[in-house]
């Protein structure tokens, strides 16, 4: 049996903020007259002003931390006002659950947040520093504008079906070079299937037949006024992706190397580096161990057991989504590769499923990159794809199999082959 005998340490000036979209409930607690503690809940505005006053009221004090839930964008603004000032941390509202049968209301939840913060049974979240947040709010906004201009092509795609244009069974990218060429022709008026045809390029040539048989259809001057606002729509977006990405591109700075890192993995490129630089940032001492940075990111499965059996599905859970998304985009790219983690893909594919395997391959590139991004020494060496071909011993397998034939009550003798 273990006996824990360590006590916690209180945290002798704390502040918690229970913070809403106008107002924002301060509750602060110091030491008082003997053991006691003295506590005192203010309640101020949001407002830059309010929160600065809020600070000089906290310094006056003598706080060390200020401890705040993250309720929507809301703490956005008392935390960046309050970081270079204090040991500010954002916890989630998951882990300060209020007591069944108490009444809830702003204050009391300051409260009970500030004295469950004095006996540290909270943990920060991950809050990156503005740099990086300002390169997250960048590429996260580019993923707004790429889903953004992915429904607007969804709805041209089904504009053309309701004008019974099959554009799309025939090209693989009716946003192309000639599926362009074609929607403009037929936005001015051209409406021949053959001379539609015909404006076809390079590979797509060779499937005119089945092309003009596709561009049979019932397109009229409607369908052209909606198709005309639609890609004027989806080239808008292109435009604003590119140039969001070239602010990427500048704001990057020091981050360059630690992208050329990245870059050297399976199934990352560049634009893919940045979106993961953006979320985790590269100062890897927030995370102790890669286990710590894939628990985080959710690419671990949760532990749940009663009376000595597991329970629950051991599901990740949700974590980053932005996160999530690249990891997974590049685990199904190095799937493809001739490399350790193309291979070992395919081996848990076999075994567990293509949706298990993409998650265990996105742990391990978060592995790497964790290891890449603690030593700025560290090189990405790939093992190979005959990596466990190489580390089987022919020797223990073949004591293996005669085990299990022995079980079935055979009598095993080798001969080597010739």
């Amino acid at each position: 049996m273990r006996v824990d005998t360590d006590e916690p340490e209180i945290i002798e000036r704390v502040a918690a903020l229970d913070v809403a979209k106008a107002e924002v409930v301060c509750c602060a607690r110091v030491p008082g007259a003997g053991r006691q503690r003295m506590q005192e809940v203010r309640t101020v505005s949001t407002m830059t002003a309010a929160l600065l006053e809020l600070g000089d009221w906290l310094t006056e004090l003598g706080v060390t931390r200020v401890v705040m839930e993250a309720t929507s964008d809301y703490w956005r603004a008392p935390f960046y006002l309050l970081e270079d000032r204090f040991q500010t941390w954002l916890v989630n509202a998951h882990d300060v659950k209020h007591l069944p049968g108490r009444p809830k209301t702003d204050r009391l939840d300051a409260v009970w947040l500030c004295k469950v913060a004095e006996r540290q049974m909270l943990r920060p979240s991950f809050v990156p520093p503005p740099h990086i947040r300002a390169l997250r709010d960048l590429t996260r906004y580019r993923v707004d504008l790429l889903a953004a201009r992915t429904a607007e092509k969804q709805r041209v795609d089904k504009l053309l079906e309701d004008a019974l244009i099959k554009l799309s069974v025939v090209a693989s990218d009716p946003f192309g070079a000639s599926g362009r060429a074609i929607m403009a022709a037929l936005i001015a008026g051209e409406r021949d299937p053959a001379v539609l045809a015909d404006l076809a390029r390079g590979s797509l040539r060779s499937k005119t037949g089945r092309l003009t048989e596709a561009l049979t259809g019932r397109f009229t001057e409607h369908h052209a006024f909606l198709l005309a606002q639609m890609l004027a729509r989806v080239d808008a977006a292109t435009a604003d992706i590119a140039t969001v990405q070239a602010r990427i591109d500048e704001q990057i700075g020091d981050l360059a190397p630690a992208v050329a890192k990245l870059d050297a993995i399976p199934g990352i490129g560049p634009v893919a580096a940045q979106m993961i630089l953006a979320e985790i940032g590269t100062d890897m001492t927030r995370f102790p161990t890669p286990a710590h940075l894939a628990s985080w990111a959710r690419f671990a499965p949760g532990v749940n057991e009663s009376a000595g059996r597991p329970t629950g599905k051991a599901a990740s859970g949700k974590g980053n989504r932005y996160l999530a998304r690249v990891l997974g985009e590049a685990a199904v790219s190095a799937a493809r590769t001739d490399t350790f983690l193309g291979e070992r893909y395919r081996r848990i594919a076999r075994r567990r499923g293509k949706k298990r395997a993409i998650v265990a391959i996105g742990r391990s590139i978060l592995v790497i990159i964790w290891a890449l991004l603690s030593d700025s020494d560290a090189q990405f060496i790939d093992l190979g794809p005959d990596y466990w071909a190489r580390r089987n011993n022919p020797e223990r397998k073949a004591r293996h199999h005669i085990r299990e034939l022995q079980a079935l009550g055979y009598s095993v003798t080798l001969n080597p082959a010739a």
